[in-house]
């Protein structure tokens, strides 16, 4: 009896370590998936088209590319910092690991332009391919990889030195980039369905993969869970193996997206669509199921995700009504209304 009791009494306080260890786990889930929801709308007077942004957590900065010029707003108040000009089509903007420079696609330039994140002065111009679009830096070689769109190739730049190293072609029209930080390099080639893996330290292509979907555009990366996240007309987003290619799952997203985005801390993948919505994805469930649908604004179609705050920036504006086609111009733009550009803050 007394053995029995002295067990009893040593289970005790374990059953009560595994309830507290239970309660703490929920309570973890239930923070990891309260919904996202719309915290603030930040309007821009300027005009211009835009393209991607870009978050610097650290110095609390959004980078917004904006036609002619690049936007830099403060992410704690809303308010424009200052603007690079000078440009004729911006897409992406890229940032040092040494906090110093950016890197600018500036597509109607043919170029990539380098500027000085303190002053926001211009520091270089460094021809690339035809209509660079979707960029990134390379950390393990100091390297900018420009992603041209017309041209089907790529741009490999020495952050050091500011020259060409080399000009990689590739298999179609090159879309978003992601990096894993130690050398490897993948990129969406939108009109063929497919990624492309290619090795910074050789420069060289080393893989081609079906995307699991339709025409890739945006494309985000979990590092350590080696998944690929493009996502694709269809209303789909694939997860792809970043080792061996394989399509996982195909999650279900808004229709017209154009960016993704991956917080590591919660293991959620996003999607922003033209349609007006912000899909949020389960990916630490085996079935990565599409956990909410936030209705956002129709033309938000771009995002960044800033993992030091846990919100998402997305961006659009109001139209007037589209031109009548013309056979110099059979897919028109209709004229953004005056004082309409916004940035939608979402988080939790």
């Amino acid at each position: 009896m007394h053995i029995l009791r002295s067990l009893r009494l040593l289970a005790r306080p374990l059953f009560a370590a595994v309830i507290l260890c239970g309660l703490f786990a929920a309570t973890h889930t239930a923070a990891a998936q309260k919904p996202y929801r719309i915290l603030d709308h930040w309007k821009l007077a300027d005009s211009g088209w835009w393209d991607y942004l870009l978050v610097d957590s650290p110095a609390h900065r959004l980078y917004l590319t904006r036609g002619d010029h690049v936007d830099v707003l403060d992410t704690q108040s809303g308010k424009l910092i200052g603007t690079i000009g000078g440009l004729h089509g911006t897409h992406g903007v890229a940032l040092d690991t040494a906090g110093k420079l950016g890197y600018i696609s500036d597509g109607g330039g043919n170029a990539v332009v380098a500027f000085d994140r303190a002053t926001l002065a211009t520091v270089a111009t460094i021809p690339a391919g035809t209509n660079p679009d979707g960029i990134v830096f390379e950390p393990a070689t100091q390297t900018v990889w420009a992603f041209n769109g017309r041209s089907k190739n790529a741009t490999v730049i020495d952050a050091a030195t500011h020259k060409v190293l080399a000009t990689i072609a590739l298999p179609g029209k090159p879309e978003f980039p992601a990096v894993d930080g130690k050398g490897t390099v993948y990129d969406n080639i939108e009109d063929k369905s497919e990624i492309v893996r290619l090795d910074a330290h050789t420069r060289t292509l080393t893989a081609t993969w079906p995307a699991g979907c339709d025409s890739p555009s945006g494309l985000a990366f979990d590092v350590p869970g080696h998944r690929l996240f493009p996502v694709c007309d269809g209303k789909k987003m694939s997860v792809i193996d970043s080792n061996t290619g394989k399509l996982i799952a195909n999650p279900a997203i808004g229709d017209g997206p154009d960016a993704a985005g991956w917080s590591a801390k919660h293991k959620l993948a996003f999607a922003s669509a033209g349609e007006g919505v912000l899909s949020v994805i389960d990916a630490a469930n085996p079935a990565y199921p599409t956990i909410q649908t936030l209705p956002t604004q129709r033309g938000a179609r771009t995002m960044a995700y800033d993992p030091a705050t846990d919100r998402i920036y997305l961006v659009t504006a109001e139209f007037g009504p589209r031109p009548t086609p013309t056979p110099d111009n059979p897919h028109p733009r209709p004229a953004m209304l005056p004082g309409s550009f916004t940035v939608i803050v979402v988080g939790r």
